[in-house]
């Protein structure tokens, strides 16, 4: 997981309503919420590529 910066962010109160709203929606924090707008704005201007789907877990049985 790449590290995170913390900052201040004003925004005005109808936009952090209908973010909060939108983030309870989808079962995230209003944080989380808004760091999945951001990433989706910049995947779709192509300013951020999409990260490597995760490798599959594999499944050991018991008989190795």
């Amino acid at each position: 997981m790449a590290a995170r910066k913390p900052f201040p962010l004003r925004v005005r109160e109808d936009l952090f309503e209908a973010i909060s709203q939108w983030a309870q929606d989808d079962m995230r924090s209003v944080n989380g919420q808004i760091e999945y707008i951001l990433r989706d704005a910049l995947w779709r201007a192509g300013r951020l590529k999409k990260p490597d789907p995760p490798e599959p877990i594999v499944e050991q049985s018991d008989d190795d």
